[in-house]
């Protein structure tokens, strides 16, 4: 994971310098030094919006009494996309753009998940279903209790709680 790091820290920032240069060679300086501002400014702009965007569906399902997950997501993506348009740069623009559009994460989310579905596993063991519910209660939205022993290093443990109707 080092060595993934450093070459990132190594690799990106010259391949941008190069991107950079050869823009300047093809155009001219100033115009690869306003490609650099522009980006910023729109994606200042663009980052604002889909954060505030973002923000408001997470308290929209909050209030609906859902798991935000996608929105915390979509919130994760924009924030890690405003840092990657902060970084002057062709490529780490482009990343950051693709972030922002809605579309564009949602690329992105189909991808993480096909390639990490599969390698997490979470077993809820030992759960009683709260308040004398069951789990064949059609009001609980919760996973099915069951007691497996982990399969593998990748497991994570967890307890579960139930609101109770009163």
């Amino acid at each position: 994971m080092f060595v993934r790091l450093l070459a990132a820290f190594i690799i990106i920032p010259l391949v941008e310098l190069y991107l950079l240069l050869q823009l300047a060679d093809a155009t001219s300086g100033l115009t690869a030094f306003a490609v650099v501002i522009a980006t910023g400014v729109l994606g200042s702009f663009l980052a604002r919006r889909e954060g505030a965007n973002a923000w408001f569906r997470f308290q929209k399902a909050l209030a609906e009494g859902r798991m935000p997950s996608r929105e915390i997501q979509d919130g994760l993506m924009i924030v890690f996309a405003a840092a990657m348009l902060l970084t002057p740069g062709l490529l780490t623009d482009a990343l950051g753009f693709i972030l922002l559009v809605p579309a564009g994460r949602a690329l992105v989310r189909r991808y993480v998940l096909s390639r990490y579905i599969g390698s997490v596993h979470v077993h809820v063991a030992g759960q009683q279903p709260a308040g004398g519910f069951s789990p064949d209660d059609p009001d609980i939205d919760s996973p099915v209790y069951t007691t497996r022993k982990p399969s593998s290093t990748k497991t994570i443990d967890a307890t579960s709680y139930h609101k109770t109707h009163e």
